[in-house]
């Protein structure tokens, strides 16, 4: 039950974004075995005064960063995120283009209990 946030600077066509979401689905559903269908993600977009990226770690990032914000439930080993962010980048890399070092992705552990996907009750707890 992964839950997607992306957020990058205004102005790339919708098929750039549309390649963003098809790949991160894809990613999740690779590395974390994510059931078809599970797909709950939106994209934001900033005008550039309104969005910054550092270089720092080591990595020089462009004007095409990206931030994906990924909740999902703790249950994710270590080797499955570090799976996650790997595919990710491949695939972004391939469509729609993205660099490696453009691809920054945050995964935030929550418990079953804090997740309603419907109807007002807690379907995981």
């Amino acid at each position: 039950m992964p839950l997607l946030h992306i957020s990058m600077r205004a102005g790339k066509p919708d098929d750039y974004r549309q390649a963003i979401l098809d790949s991160l689905y894809r990613a999740m559903r690779e590395a974390l075995n994510v059931p078809e269908g599970d797909a709950f993600m939106a994209i934001t977009e900033h005008e550039a005064a309104n969005f910054r990226c550092g270089n720092a770690y080591g990595v020089t990032r462009s004007e095409d960063a990206v931030l994906i914000q990924i909740t999902v439930f703790a249950s994710r080993t270590p080797e499955q995120k570090k799976a996650l962010y790997r595919r990710i980048a491949e695939l972004l890399g391939e469509n729609p283009g993205i660099r490696p070092e453009d691809v920054f992705v945050n995964v935030l552990d929550a418990p079953k209990e804090n997740w309603s996907v419907g109807h007002g009750i807690a379907q995981f707890a």
